[in-house]
């Protein structure tokens, strides 16, 4: 037999526009509040109202919250999908986004669903890949060089090697912080030379750039070197080795990343892909010529 919901004396009040409100809820509140939030609320309070009335005062049917009751403790309707990305994001080290995921449920799995549905579920199961922390730019020391920008956002070489961009980042590790710089050449986006250490030293940069030319015996007078300001390149070291050994160096302008985007891309996919989960650099290339 249906109990009575709450007193009627307690049952309503008046809202700041001058409407009645029920149980502490306005009309507008209640259609407002998702039916599954509903079934929860009616659940909680079976044992202590009527579910008839809560029904009524919700503004749903019973047999929409016996339907619900029935399914308690059933398994999701999306739970078999959620653990084919699962297993996926673990394979991946958690670097697929859901685009991504997308295009692998349709090419390997035969799996055909809507975008925003495979994100959805990654954002339900908390199966979103890893985010990539920005940083704000900043100078470090005194910058005794400048150089012009003469890249200019050509990112393609005819021939190697012409263009060279270079850069420094930090890789976050179980040890401390891991300092990569690289040079990649731009005519087939490889990486030429790279070194590591445990400080941003100019001497860090100075012996990738002389790794990198003694692995490519023969380098074109023309030669390109482009960088970001860091005070690195614009010591007065990294300025007596490029007129040392004849290359022109470039420089982006002042925090701007899009104009050594080629470098910085190479960072973000391997912070993405590797450093986030384990590092694994990339082999250096064997000199083409």
């Amino acid at each position: 037999m249906d109990r009575p919901l709450i007193s009627r004396k307690n049952r309503t009040g008046t809202t700041a526009n001058g409407k009645q409100a029920f149980a502490g809820f306005s009309a507008i509140d209640r259609k407002e509040v998702r039916p599954r939030a509903k079934y929860q609320v009616i659940c909680m309070n079976r044992r202590r109202y009527s579910i008839s009335a809560m029904c009524r005062f919700f503004g749903i049917s019973r047999s929409g919250y016996y339907d619900y009751v029935n399914r308690l403790g059933q398994r999701a309707h999306d739970a078999d999908l959620a653990d084919i990305i699962r297993e996926q994001q673990e394979k991946c080290d958690r670097t697929y986004r859901y685009r991504r995921m997308w295009e692998w449920l349709k090419r390997a799995k035969k799996i055909y669903r809507n975008p925003e549905t495979i994100l959805r579920i990654m954002k339900k199961y908390e199966r979103l890949s890893e985010i990539r922390r920005c940083r704000k730019w900043r100078q470090m020391g005194q910058q005794l060089h400048k150089y012009e920008n003469l890249l200019n956002r050509a990112f393609q070489a005819d021939k190697p090697p012409r263009k060279w961009v270079t850069d420094i980042s930090y890789i976050h590790t179980g040890q401390g912080v891991l300092c990569l710089t690289v040079i990649r050449d731009l005519f087939d986006n490889s990486i030429v030379a790279y070194k590591t250490g445990t400080n941003q030293t100019v001497n860090l940069v100075l012996d990738t750039i002389r790794l990198a030319l003694q692995r490519e015996k023969k380098v074109a007078a023309q030669l390109h070197l482009h960088s970001d300001q860091g005070s690195q390149y614009t010591s007065q070291a990294y300025f007596d080795l490029t007129k040392e050994y004849g290359i022109t160096s470039s420089m982006s302008s002042r925090g701007n990343c899009y104009d050594n985007a080629m470098a910085e891309n190479f960072f973000s996919i391997l912070k993405t892909k590797c450093a986030f989960t384990d590092i694994r650099l990339p082999p250096l290339r064997k000199p083409m010529y």
